[in-house]
């Protein structure tokens, strides 16, 4: 899979069962070349509320279903 096929799935929140938005960026294990993890960019206020720190960092092992259309991971955020 590609990184542009990546970037156009919806992350949604199985925990909460909410969008998160989509992912801009990876991050990357510089020995191994692996995926450490997603970042998903906040959107408003409300996220900033739940998350102060800024994107969103979705590791790897939270990632559990990445379908056609959307990417399902289990967060507390």
């Amino acid at each position: 899979m590609k990184f542009s096929e990546l970037k156009t799935r919806e992350v949604i929140n199985i925990k909460s069962c909410k969008k998160l938005g989509y992912i801009s960026d990876l991050e990357l294990d510089e020995c191994t070349g692996q995926i450490c993890a997603v970042i998903v960019p906040q959107k408003g206020r409300w996220m900033n509320f739940f998350c102060p720190e800024g994107d969103i960092r979705i590791c790897y092992r939270d990632i559990k279903q990445i379908g056609s259309d959307i990417i399902l991971v289990d967060i507390n955020c």
